[in-house]
């Protein structure tokens, strides 16, 4: 099977209050996935607000690796996740 990997900036926390932040996602998906699709599946991502898809690109494998690598590195998704594996489902 075929992949394609997207480089995904989003934005997540109090956008009304304008304590925004603005976090480039790495995604993967089948290469029959669109532009407008990968965009739609990001949208639906945890604490991604409403319009908060701000780029969508298609990326390298290499550049998809280091992205990711950068990605466990990040302190905002990294508190973020803590906090939804804290809470109950």
């Amino acid at each position: 099977m075929r992949w394609k990997y997207w480089k995904v900036v989003l934005k997540y926390g109090h956008v009304g209050k304008r304590n925004e932040i603005s976090v480039a996602r790495f995604l993967i998906t089948e290469s029959d996935y669109t532009l407008v699709m990968v965009m739609d599946e990001a949208a639906d991502m945890p604490g991604v607000k409403h319009n908060g898809v701000i780029s969508v690109k298609e990326v390298s494998r290499e550049e998809f690796i280091t992205g990711k690598r950068m990605e466990q590195e990040n302190f905002y998704l990294n508190k973020m996740k803590a906090l939804h594996k804290m809470k109950p489902a």
